[in-house]
């Protein structure tokens, strides 16, 4: 039966990216950290949390490092909020799917318009 870890995991999504935004005061963590979803295991033991993260390379590492010292917090966060009996282990994923997607409709938009896309333009 999947629809308790698919319930916890969205409860999970919606309490962690408000922990985020209002609860952890790391420096860097000033940027725009998104929630984009939630994984737990059958047994509620693990829970990957994917964020989507609007920095440059350098700084998505800063953030995640960040991300993951503070798993601690988090999980302990939401205990409070959360009624489990045992909150699952968190861990901090990137989700670089937004950029993928961005990508994508930019060589559409590229093709559409008859210009070279940029694997021609280095040629």
């Amino acid at each position: 039966m999947r629809i308790r870890p698919e319930r916890v995991a969205e409860a999970m999504k919606r309490e962690v990216a408000d922990i985020i935004a209002n609860r952890l005061r790391d420096p860097r963590l000033s940027t725009m950290i998104s929630v984009t979803d939630v994984e737990v295991t059958r047994d509620l033991s693990l829970a990957r949390v994917f964020v989507s993260v609007l920095a440059g390379e350098p700084e998505r590492a800063l953030v995640m490092a960040a991300l993951a010292r503070s798993a601690g917090f988090v999980r302990h966060e939401l205990s409070t909020r959360i009624e489990l009996r045992e909150m699952p282990e968190l861990r901090f994923a990137l989700d670089t799917s937004i950029e993928q997607g961005a990508r994508v409709e930019e060589l559409l938009r590229r093709i559409h318009d008859g210009e070279p896309a940029p694997d021609d333009e280095a040629q």
